[in-house]
């Protein structure tokens, strides 16, 4: 060893005890950062577990106020609300009806929580509709553009009216901020906010989240959401969402889209808006699935996957570890 030349220069003392660590940790993960999804089902008298996301439930309204309230006092600051309806149709009209349960519920919970939780709702139509596609049909079978973004303006305007301080424009339709934002401002609620879902790509992770919907999906959504190939398309679908109103951007998936996550961040953090990344069903299954088989240590896998989104650019984190993570944190 004498003869070997001392390190100067030695990283490792700044890893030496845990204050150490904490003293000159680069990325914060934080409750407030997240965001808690939460499915509600129509008619259910309790909530029905969903099998491929241990954990996860579809609530019934009274289940959906108390997980609310929990989320609220673990200190999340957002819940992103899906309704799953007892019945479907081609317009998918449960969307836009004031009774629907998806608006039911975001009144719910605007009722439970107050101002404690901004109350978002997913604005899409794909839990609605008998065919599972985001938008209406044309004659031919294919996802019509414009006619589907009449229905988003007034899915806008009815979770407006419910309580919504979010919405969320999930179906990928080209203008859909646009005309969001107009439908809100004609409405009188230009203090309702878009979370844009901007960079949503047509991903094989998303297998969990339609069992959670009891999605009637037939075909794929590839003519409308991104292909995996492309990161340069997904800065420019949130630079879109920015110029039509978009008050925040996200990309979804999160983990197998880092680069386009930090891209976007990159780009949306020059005007100033913040950008959310959603941590799937898909993310989320596999960690539960390899912890269960005993293959990872599951908490500090859940809290390593959340801060690699963090540290990739996002400002807040849609994830259904959302309460669970904050109890970790604490």
């Amino acid at each position: 060893m004498s003869d070997i030349q001392r390190p100067v220069v030695r990283p490792r003392r700044l890893r030496t005890t845990p204050a150490m660590r904490d003293l000159v940790a680069e990325t914060e993960l934080a409750a407030r950062q997240l965001v808690l999804p939460m499915f509600v089902r129509e008619g259910a008298g309790e909530p029905v577990p969903i099998s491929s996301m241990p954990g996860v439930v579809q609530h019934s309204r009274d289940s959906l106020r108390k997980a609310a309230a929990e989320a609220a006092e673990a200190g999340l600051r957002g819940v992103m609300l899906f309704g799953v309806p007892e019945r479907k149709d081609a317009s998918g009209s449960g969307a836009t009806d004031p009774d629907g349960i998806l608006n039911l519920a975001i009144a719910d919970v605007v009722a439970e929580v107050g101002d404690a939780l901004v109350v978002m709702g997913d604005l899409c139509l794909d839990e609605f509709t008998d065919h599972g596609h985001c938008g209406v049909l044309d004659a031919a079978g294919r996802v019509d553009n414009d006619a589907t973004l009449e229905r988003y303006a007034e899915m806008a305007r009815v979770q407006a009216a419910a309580g919504a301080g979010l919405v969320g424009p999930s179906g990928m339709m080209d203008g859909q901020v646009a005309v969001v934002r107009a439908a809100l401002d004609g409405a009188g609620h230009e203090d309702v906010g878009i979370l844009a879902y901007s960079a949503k790509y047509a991903s094989a992770f998303y297998g969990p989240f339609r069992e959670a919907v009891d999605s009637s999906l037939q075909g794929d959504r590839r003519t409308y959401q991104q292909d995996a190939r492309n990161a340069r398309e997904g800065v420019r679908e949130a630079l879109l969402d920015i110029e039509e109103g978009a008050d925040i951007v996200m990309v979804k998936p999160a983990l197998a889209y880092l680069d386009v996550l930090r891209r976007v961040a990159d780009a949306a953090g020059e005007v100033g808006v913040p950008v959310a990344a959603y941590n799937i069903s898909g993310e989320y299954a596999m960690v539960e699935a390899a912890a269960a088989n005993g293959w990872i240590d599951r908490e500090p896998a859940i809290l390593e996957t959340l801060t690699a989104i963090r540290r990739a650019g996002a400002d807040m984190i849609l994830t259904y570890w959302a309460t669970e993570a904050a109890a970790f944190l604490r």
